[in-house]
Order: C-alpha cells, then sequence, then structure tokens
C-alpha cells in the first residue's frame, strides 16, 4: 500500500510539473500569436507533451490536459472553446506518442533513420492535425473565429504544434535517454567550438551580425554545415541540441523583423521560418541517425573481427594479438607470464549423444567458468573448436597451475548437465619460450601430456 501511494504521489508531481511547464511554454508561444489570439506559429507545448507521454507513460495525460486549458482560458475564449481546445491537445500528444510507440520505435525513434522519418510523419505530420482541427473549430463554433479564416488559422496552429514536435520533443527524449556527457577532453573542446561557430552563423544568418546590410538576405544555407557537423562528430542529442538552439535564435531574430524570412506580416514570416526548420530538424536527426547506424555497423564489424560469436570471448586473432603484446610486455620489464591452453574432453561424444545444441552450451559453459576465474587483466579466448586459452599476465608456473585447477573444479561443479571434464595445459614465457608459436606449441604439449596421464590412469585399474 505504502509503495502504491508512493507511486501515485509521484505520478500527481508528475502532472503537475507538466501542466506547469505546458503552462509556462504555452505563454511564451502564445506571446508571438498574431493571425488569432490562440493560434501561434510558435508552440514548444507540443513537443513538450509528446516527450512527456513516451518518457513518463500515457498516464500523463491529464498533466497536458490541465496545461492546455488554463493556458487557453487565460488567453482568450471562454470555458467552453478552452475545453475544446484542451482535449484536441490532449488528444494529438496520445496519438502521437500511440503512432510513434507502435510504428516508430518509441523512445528509440532517432537510432534509425527510418524511424526518424516516420516519427516526422506520424507525430510531426499526422497527429498534430487533430490539435488544429478541434481547436480552430471550437473557435469558430463559439463565435471566436470567423470561418472564413479556418484556413490560415489552421494552418498557422498546425505549422507550430508540428515544429514543437520535431524540433522540442526529440531534444527532451533524447536528453532523458542519455543525460549524462561523456565527452573527452578532445570532444570538449570541439564542442565549444562547435557552439561558436553554430552562434556566429546564426547571429549572422538571422541578426545581420558582422554584415548589417545583409540582414534579410537568404544565408539560411549557412546553417546546414554547421548542424551537420554536429550530426556527424557528436550524435542525435547533440544535432537535436543544436537544432534548437539554432531555432531559438532564428525566432528571435525574425521577431524583430531580421532575418531570410521576413515577409509583410509576421504571421507569414513565423509560418516560413517555421517551415524551414522543421524541414532542417528532420534532416538533421536522420543525418545522425545514418551516421550513428554507420558507427554501429563499424563498431559490430571490429568487435566480430576479434569476438568469437559463439562465446563472446576473444577469438583466435585476438588471442594472437595479446600473446605479442604480452611477449613485448616481457621485452621491456622482464616480467614473465603464463598461458593455459584448455581443451572440453569429450565434445564429439556430447554432440553425438545430446546433440549440438547441447555442444554448444558446453562451450558456452566452459566460456561462463573462464570468465569468472579471470582477473581483469586476463584474456580468454577461443582458440578454435572445442579448445579455450587465457593469458595470465605477470603470473609464473605454480599460480596458473592454480587457476587451471580452480576452472577444472569449477567447470565440473557447475551443476550442469551433461557434467563437463577438461584438459589443461600450461606454458610460461621466458620458461617455455617468447615466440607465440613457442608458447601455443609448448601449452599444447602439455595439454596432450596431461591428457595421457589422464588415460593411463583410467587404463590402470581396468588392467588390474
Amino acid at each position: 500500500m505504502k509503495s502504491m501511494s508512493a507511486k501515485n504521489k509521484n505520478r500527481a508531481v508528475a502532472i503537475a510539473i507538466l501542466a506547469l511547464v505546458y503552462f509556462v511554454t504555452g505563454k511564451l508561444g502564445l506571446a508571438m500569436a498574431r493571425v488569432h489570439p490562440s493560434a501561434t506559429a510558435v508552440w514548444p507545448p507540443a513537443g513538450i507533451a509528446l516527450a512527456a507521454l513516451l518518457i513518463g507513460g500515457y498516464d500523463l495525460w491529464p498533466g497536458v490536459l490541465l496545461g492546455a486549458f488554463l493556458v487557453n482560458l487565460t488567453t482568450a475564449g471562454s470555458v467552453a472553446t478552452s475545453i475544446g481546445i484542451a482535449t484536441g491537445n490532449t488528444l494529438e500528444a496520445l496519438t502521437g506518442a500511440y503512432l510513434v510507440t507502435k510504428l516508430a520505435g518509441g523512445r528509440k525513434a532517432f537510432d534509425r533513420e527510418q524511424d526518424t522519418i516516420k516519427f516526422a510523419i506520424f507525430a510531426g505530420m499526422l497527429s498534430t492535425g487533430i490539435a488544429a482541427t478541434f481547436g480552430v473549430t471550437s473557435l469558430c463554433l463559439a463565435g471566436f473565429a470567423s470561418w472564413a479564416a479556418y484556413g490560415p488559422v489552421w494552418l498557422t496552429w498546425w505549422l507550430g504544434d508540428a515544429a514543437g514536435d520535431v524540433i522540442v520533443a526529440p531534444l527532451l527524449i533524447l536528453w532523458a535517454a542519455a543525460p549524462r556527457l561523456r565527452w573527452s577532453k578532445a570532444q570538449c573542446r570541439e564542442a565549444l567550438v562547435l557552439l561558436v561557430c553554430l552562434v556566429v552563423v546564426g547571429r549572422i544568418v538571422f541578426s545581420g551580425f558582422l554584415f548589417p546590410e545583409s540582414s534579410n538576405y537568404p544565408l539560411e544555407y549557412l546553417c546546414i554545415p554547421v548542424l551537420i557537423w554536429a550530426s556527424y562528430r557528436f550524435g542525435q542529442r547533440e544535432a537535436a541540441t543544436a537544432t534548437l538552439l539554432l531555432s531559438a535564435m532564428a525566432i528571435w531574430g525574425t521577431l524583430h523583423g531580421l532575418g531570410p524570412f521576413v515577409r509583410k506580416t509576421q504571421n507569414e514570416s513565423f509560418l516560413l521560418l517555421q517551415a524551414f526548420m522543421g524541414v532542417v530538424a528532420v534532416m538533421t536527426l536522420g543525418l545522425a541517425a545514418v551516421f550513428a547506424e554507420r558507427q554501429r555497423a563499424v563498431e559490430q564489424a571490429r568487435s566480430l573481427a576479434v569476438i568469437d560469436p559463439l562465446t563472446g570471448l576473444a577469438n583466435y586473432r585476438k588471442l594472437v594479438d595479446e600473446l605479442d603484446v604480452e611477449i613485448k610486455r616481457y621485452s621491456r620489464t622482464g616480467r614473465s607470464f603464463a598461458i593455459l591452453l584448455l581443451d572440453l574432453d569429450g565434445l564429439k561424444t556430447i554432440n553425438d549423444t545430446h546433440g549440438h545444441l547441447s555442444g554448444n552450451q558446453a562451450l558456452c559453459r566452459l566460456a561462463r567458468v573462464l570468465r569468472v576465474h579471470s582477473r581483469d587483466i586476463d584474456t580468454a579466448a577461443r582458440h578454435g573448436g572445442d579448445e579455450f586459452a587465457l593469458i595470465l599476465p605477470e603470473a609464473e608456473r605454480e599460480a596458473a597451475r592454480q587457476v587451471a585447477q580452480r576452472i577444472s573444479d569449477g567447470l565440473a561443479d557447475d551443476g550442469e548437465q551433461p557434467t563437463l571434464s577438461v584438459s589443461i595445459g600450461v606454458a610460461v614465457c621466458p620458461e617455455h619460450g617468447d615466440k607465440v608459436e613457442i608458447l601455443l606449441g609448448a601449452a599444447d604439449r602439455d595439454l596432450y601430456e596431461m591428457k595421457r596421464r589422464a588415460r593411463s590412469k583410467v587404463a590402470s585399474p581396468s588392467q588390474n
């Protein structure tokens, strides 16, 4: 009961915060309303509401309803029109969140280019028509707007919500997913340079900075390279942040009659600006997703090049590379190291008796035991087939034998069926050599000597 009460309390707090944020940002947006007091081309609450439902869940919808009702009740219209508008805004957020969750990957919509485009279509273009239709129809039915102005008011309403969805929502969703910065010093310096360039370009394009006579020149294309830079070098989160900062500078400049989108009326200016920023936002997020997918593919290819896909251990290539590193370390420091070569006994019998799936599981069981008994500095690898290896830096023969015994005991006592055993050979650098092939050969001979002794022990009682 206590946990349920705490959950309800947290939900109520979240709803109240959402309503407050919606109200404050709604007031800011409506301060730029020109075609009608309740319709603006700058409407960040749409993106805030969508992000809140995607991050916190559908049950936060009362916060959207309450915030939208209050912001409209204190602006223009009546209680009835405010209820109609708030209903449309709430349905827009719920519909957008549902479509994005079902069809565009939900909160992971910006991980892939296809899902980013789907997000723009379902949330930015389709769901936003609900609020525009509910809102303008409510105003016209109540006599607060003329039916002759239905089209311009609807377009302004829809475009403001659409821009809010594709500019504000991605920023909040991406930062909620990864709130911590994990930049290196070099990345911090580059981010600072990027920020300076973004501000300078934004001021030049939308404020006439440095070139006052060009304050209304069509220079908006200068913004594209900076946004591509953010997408390529930093990723989706930073690209969304750069887009929002650029949008804020563009709105400020357009509001003061500066920039390439200034026309005879401010509403027309804002419509052109928001159309441009919406397209740029989707393009930037799409490029960032493409770059991120490419990076993941490269990392996966690198991982497959050195990782055994069945066991997740290092593969033979990685084993040889790590052995070479340890040999070079020995030549510099004089510190010895050991290598264990392990052979899973009876794998062919397991495959023939229990099937190849059980054989694969047996290999994975040995891999798990190797991980348990390895230090962070050790390298466990699959040598090939039923053979594994474990590199033990700064270890002598006796320490290596102790590790081998723990691995053997751990595998025999892992509690799974069939019971497994392993034969283990040991080689030490420089005692057995200081070349990769020599050390592997010495460990292999020791392994098969262990197998021979084990067969002799089995054969001796039967002869007696």
